[in-house]
């Protein structure tokens, strides 16, 4: 049987009494909290106008590029910011992001060619490269880990009101005054997100000087052999979410949705109301149960979108996938932070966001071209999303369930 998360941790208890008799959610969680809120809504709220925005800018033929590029130095960064943040701390790799995304967003309305654009989406991608692993790595400092999953939830709870609320604020924005007011209140979020951070406490003590040898990657930087099993499941689950997010504007204006922002709504709602429910469940029944269940759902979600033809079953579909990916997110983070060295959880986290990564790349990418603009292409698509999350779930069911650190 899987072990109970309860009994996998190593780490010392937080002074103070059980558990049970103590509050884990101080003054800074809630804050670090309200950051992600910011920042994630900052880089979300523009995503819906993005392929229209392309499309302006003469690039229709390359709207796989704006997920794929964006994750593609998400990918690259990774490595580097989970092992900078072992080393000099979790809030300057968490700030670093926020400030990215300030930047960017900033510079969208003024590169205003198709290479422009695809350079900025590149840089862009940084910030999802450090902020969540710093976050991440920072509350399994500050989380015991029989109340991890909880806290993963409440974390990703707040991220995805981001994400729920910033696609329908842009596409707002977008339209009652203009994709350029659109772009500047994403940078005003992303330095209120910087900023919030600026306030709670550094987790890391023993840190060190900062200098480019810290900049020197190892192998085990890309992996952290720990954690190749919630990384499996990353990778082949996130195909579907690249996929989602590069074809659902089109497929929502198929079907006769115009609010581009409105799919983005249903799928963040639907990821809101199961995240705590499903960390608190994996703290008490075990990661791989609860993973069972969501990569089972995904697989249904991404077939039933497959073949949807109506408003109401695409968003039936949409939101069923929320449901999944609520699900796993906080859930695999747990179990990677579970599995990870104590002294090396920067690494650990950094490991499954880099398969998390590629998983959206290759998702966005490759849906991205077996789409082509070709309506009647969108039932493939989403088919081969359901087939990889459907070998995430067997690769679950066969795999050895026991846990040892």
């Amino acid at each position: 049987m899987e072990a109970n998360p309860q009994h996998l941790s190593t780490e010392p208890s937080l002074p103070g009494g059980s558990v049970e008799s103590r509050s884990i959610y101080n003054s800074a969680f809630w804050t670090l909290c309200l950051s992600s809120l910011f920042f994630f809504a900052s880089f979300n709220m523009i995503i819906p106008e993005l392929p229209s925005y392309l499309s302006s800018l003469g690039g229709a033929d390359y709207k796989g590029l704006i997920i794929s590029l964006f994750t593609l130095t998400a990918l690259i960064s990774r490595p580097f910011s989970g092992t900078l943040a072992d080393r000099i701390g979790r809030k300057p790799i968490i700030m670093a992001g926020s400030m990215v995304c300030f930047i960017c967003s900033l510079l969208y309305p003024l590169l205003s060619t198709v290479y422009g654009f695809f350079l900025l989406r590149l840089l862009h991608g940084f910030s999802t490269g450090f902020t969540p692993t710093g976050q991440a790595a920072y509350l399994s400092d500050v989380i015991p880990a029989d109340r991890r999953g909880e806290a993963m939830g409440l974390l990703g709870t707040a991220g995805t009101l981001g994400m729920a609320g910033g696609p329908a604020l842009g596409g707002w924005l977008s339209s009652s005054f203009s994709v350029q007011a659109m772009f500047y209140v994403s940078s005003g979020l992303a330095i209120c997100s910087s900023l919030m951070v600026v306030t709670i406490r550094e987790t890391m003590h023993d840190k060190h000087p900062v200098s480019m040898k810290l900049l020197k990657i190892q192998k085990s930087d890309f992996l952290e052999p720990r954690v190749l099993a919630p990384c499996v499941v990353m990778a082949l689950g996130a195909y579907a979410y690249g996929t989602l997010f590069t074809i659902i504007p089109d497929f929502g204006v198929h079907v006769g949705i115009q609010n581009k922002g409105l799919l983005f709504t249903y799928f963040t709602v639907a990821s809101l109301l199961i995240r705590l429910i499903a960390g608190r469940t994996s703290d008490t029944y075990g990661r791989v149960t609860v993973l069972k269940f969501s990569t089972l759902l995904m697989t249904v979600s991404m077939l039933w979108i497959s073949y949807a033809d109506t408003q109401l079953l695409l968003i039936i579909g949409v939101f069923l996938y929320g449901l999944a990916q609520g699900a796993t997110s906080p859930t695999l983070l747990a179990w990677a932070t579970d599995l990870s060295d104590p002294l090396r959880k920067g690494r650990g986290v950094a490991s499954l966001y880099i398969f998390m990564e590629f998983g959206i790349g290759m998702g966005a990418l490759l849906s991205g071209i077996i789409f082509g603009n070709q309506s009647e292409r969108i039932y493939l698509t989403f088919l081969i999303s359901g087939g990889l999350s459907a070998i995430a779930f067997l690769y679950l069911m066969v795999r050895r369930t026991s846990v040892a650190i």
